[in-house]
């Protein structure tokens, strides 16, 4: 991998430990917003019996937590850039009794497995920060046995998102935010029609299906948005950090303003879609 891979990955790696305490601190409603597109995963991948599983960008533990449930013998080998997240995992897998999974702190570009090893491979919100997606694609279907299944998630179009456009859109409307480099690792990198189909088909996967998910956000207040979403997403505290106080203040009076106009008081569920991409080896 050449150098400017290898930086993404090391940023990627220390971002995703700085803010695992927020996604900690958030998980139950983070993965109730996100559990949609993880049941579309599963529903992909077929995941029982013994099966062999490998779930990418593990994060917090799910859907690697849910699909060892599902198993009877078999084992989720559960992968991520960031140990502090990986920590996480198997902390809540500890809560709830999960013991056949686990992990191991790798990149997806340089997977640590043999050939034809896994029998399906999961990744729910990866994608859009690997360094280099075709070549993770191509370890994807490397570790994984021919006839194997895989299902990963990536966000939709901007304007489906609006949990993450309310927030991002009113802070550049404020402030003069560097575009990011051509293909840097971002929210919409993935949502471009046909992208991810382009990237299985490369790396050799047949029967490429895909399909949108939608999903909600149910914060309950526009305190409770503003809090959670300052405490786990990475570009948003990135943009408020280089503003002042009295910006912050002006960008989250606008934040609260433009959600409480469109959601009634205490039920605030903000939308999101994401496009679920299937396909076998």
């Amino acid at each position: 991998m050449n150098a400017q891979l290898e930086e993404i990955r090391e940023q990627q790696k220390q971002s995703w430990n700085k803010f695992s305490s927020g996604w900690k601190k958030w998980d139950q409603l983070t993965m109730d917003f996100l559990h949609p597109m993880g049941q579309s995963i599963i529903a992909s991948i077929q995941p029982s019996g013994n099966n062999r599983i490998l779930d990418i960008a593990a994060g917090t533990g799910e859907p690697g937590l849910t699909i060892a449930g599902m198993l009877n013998g078999g084992k989720v080998v559960m992968t991520d850039v960031a140990e502090d997240m990986l920590a996480i995992a198997r902390a809540n897998a500890a809560q709830r009794g999960i013991t056949n999974i686990e992990t191991a702190v790798c990149d997806v570009c340089e997977l640590p497995f043999d050939n034809d090893y896994f029998d399906a491979v999961s990744c729910r919100f990866g994608f859009m920060f690997f360094p280099d997606m075709q070549l993770a694609a191509k370890e994807m279907a490397r570790v994984l046995k021919p006839g194997g299944r895989v299902a990963t998630s990536v966000w939709n179009v901007p304007d489906k998102n609006f949990w993450v456009t309310a927030m991002m859109g009113t802070i550049a409307k404020n402030m003069e935010l560097p575009p990011p480099p051509p293909g840097a690792p971002g929210m919409f990198r993935c949502c471009k029609p046909g992208m991810m189909k382009a990237i299985f088909e490369n790396a050799g996967f047949k029967n490429i299906q895909e399909e949108e998910v939608t999903t909600t956000l149910n914060a309950g207040t526009a305190e409770v948005y503003w809090n959670m979403m300052t405490e786990v997403g990475a570009p948003i505290v990135a943009a408020l950090s280089k503003a002042d106080d009295a910006m912050r203040q002006k960008i989250k009076s606008e934040v609260f303003e433009l959600i409480n106009s469109r959601y009634p008081e205490g039920k605030v569920a903000v939308e999101g879609s994401a496009l679920v991409i299937s396909a076998i080896k």
